[in-house]
């Protein structure tokens, strides 16, 4: 699948923005905020319907603009698909492929498949589970999307149950019979996802192994780790035993909401005992496993979005990706970057057909490509 063309408006900083894309490799090229992450965020955005970097939909308007519109088509073999999304300042957002709007967000996730992969990456290692969580549970939805499904009604449960254990807190109450109604259902859609994502893991971390190894070039001993209490544990039978704790601290200690995904290297934190090398091979093969992986379960190659990263890496690493990208492993690539001249002229060395941008003052324009 690739995107053959893009347009924006007032979305972040991008008052008027529109693009003629490559299907291989299209750079967004110009000094630091004039919108070049911005565009791969909207990408982000029709894939996800949602910004990487910013989880409130209405701060991704522009200031002072009524609304935001997001349009482009993309081709997946011979069939063309035309997504809109729109949104005005105090309503929902609105998502639609061939001018039928979805009934439901979800419904869209997995359709166009995106990989990110940014310096914001670090906050993989350095931030609380719920990141960890996340990046988990938005890769099987790109494949799976009962395991959305679930997800989303498991966090219904669990706001409600919360929701009373803070009444009855307050009111000093129990209802029991009341709670147990929620706890059968909060088990059953909890073992569930406990286990999908078990499965899934299983499958996910011998790839990342294979691209850490590829990317460090060393025998160092990483490893990602599934911390869930389940793993000992019987749901139901912790749920049951954590109740007066959950009634003193008003929501619920257990369950699959509190999993994490440990980074280990020689069987220390990553966060505390990985230089910043090891840390950077271990988010790059992270990312990379993720789209194989999605590309493994789609049939096709999502689309993959390199944003200010060539700058940050070092040259052995740099060489690893450029040469994915010369192979045509990664299928539609889009890069960021603030010189001009660098990433276009590597492309061409290697004969790799491609676009490029330049960002300046709220325009784009394509720069002389002469392949």
């Amino acid at each position: 699948m690739y995107l053959t063309n893009l347009a924006l408006l007032n979305f972040k900083n991008c008052q008027e923005l529109s693009f003629d894309f490559s299907n291989r490799v299209n750079c967004f090229l110009g000094k630091n905020g004039q919108g070049k992450t911005n565009v791969l965020d909207s990408i982000h955005y029709l894939s996800y319907t949602k910004s990487f970097f910013n989880s409130i939909d209405s701060q991704n308007i522009l200031f002072e603009a009524p609304f935001l519109a997001i349009q482009a088509t993309c081709k997946l073999n011979d069939d063309v698909f035309d997504l809109h999304c729109g949104m005005k300042r105090g309503d929902k957002k609105i998502f639609r492929k061939n001018k039928k709007a979805y009934k439901k967000l979800s419904e869209h996730i997995g359709f166009m498949p995106a990989v990110m992969i940014t310096p914001y990456d670090i906050n993989l290692i350095l931030d609380g589970s719920d990141i960890r969580r996340k990046f988990i549970d938005a890769l099987i939805s790109q494949f799976e999307r009962s395991y959305l499904d679930e997800l989303i009604f498991y966090n219904r449960l669990l706001l409600q149950r919360n929701k009373l254990l803070k009444k009855w807190s307050d009111t000093n109450s129990f209802q029991p019979d009341l709670l147990e109604v929620i706890d059968i259902q909060l088990v059953e859609k909890g073992n569930n996802i406990y286990n999908r994502r078990k499965t899934f893991l299983n499958d996910f971390i011998p790839e990342f192994n294979n691209f850490y190894q590829k990317l460090s070039n060393s025998n160092e001993k990483v490893e990602l780790i599934y911390d869930s209490s389940l793993n000992d544990n019987d749901f139901a039978t912790i749920l049951k035993e954590s109740i007066q704790k959950d009634l003193r601290i008003t929501h619920t200690s257990v369950g699959i909401h509190k999993d994490d995904l440990l980074f280990k290297i020689h069987s220390h934190p990553l966060k505390k005992y990985g230089s910043q090398g090891q840390q950077k091979s271990f988010l790059i093969a992270l990312k990379l496993a993720k789209f194989h992986f999605i590309k493994n379960q789609k049939g096709f190659a999502p689309i993959l979005l390199l944003d200010d990263i060539f700058d940050k890496l070092d040259n052995q690493r740099v060489s690893y990706l450029l040469k994915l990208i010369e192979n045509e492993d990664l299928g539609q690539t889009f890069i960021t970057d603030t010189d001009l001249e660098k990433i276009p002229s590597i492309l061409k060395s290697m004969n790799v057909d491609f676009k490029a941008f330049e960002l300046n003052d709220g325009l784009a324009v394509q720069l002389q490509n002469e392949l």
